[in-house]
């Protein structure tokens, strides 16, 4: 369902680089600038068929649509906790065989680059996979 919406939207994607993607075996974070609400779905269907999980900021798990749309792998943060939000991020990457994407300027109105995701991949010993898209006008 989500790839025909993706599709109906936005046309046909085509990833590039695909073979620079370590193995689905090998837990790492994404890391890509935050330009629309789409922007996670595009980033895991890239890397399928590894599974994801991804940072909210907890005001969106208010909204029922929303909110089910995060039960995928989202989890809450509160941008006032600063420690609180690199705990379960980092177990996550160290006990399971999910991967992060993280978008370091925290939000799509953003230019400010956070240092949370240097944090996190260290502290779980993985690696940073930067990560971008363009939509190709035709």
């Amino acid at each position: 369902l989500v790839a025909f919406i993706l599709w109906v939207l936005n046309g046909n994607a085509h990833y590039h680089h695909k073979d620079n993607i370590p193995d689905r075996k090998e837990n790492y974070i994404l890391v890509s600038p935050h330009r629309t609400w789409w922007d996670p779905v595009y980033m895991a269907f890239a890397t399928k068929p590894k599974q994801f999980i991804f940072m909210a900021k907890k005001e969106l798990f208010t909204n029922l649509f929303l909110a089910g749309g995060f039960a995928c792998g989202g989890f809450p943060i509160d941008r006032e906790i600063g420690a609180e939000a690199i705990k379960y991020p980092v177990n996550m990457l160290k006990k399971s065989n999910r991967s992060l994407i993280m978008f370091p300027s925290g939000s799509r109105h953003s230019q400010d680059v956070k240092g949370g995701v240097a944090i996190i991949a260290k502290m779980a010993k993985v690696r940073i996979m930067p990560v971008t898209y363009t939509v190709q006008e035709t």
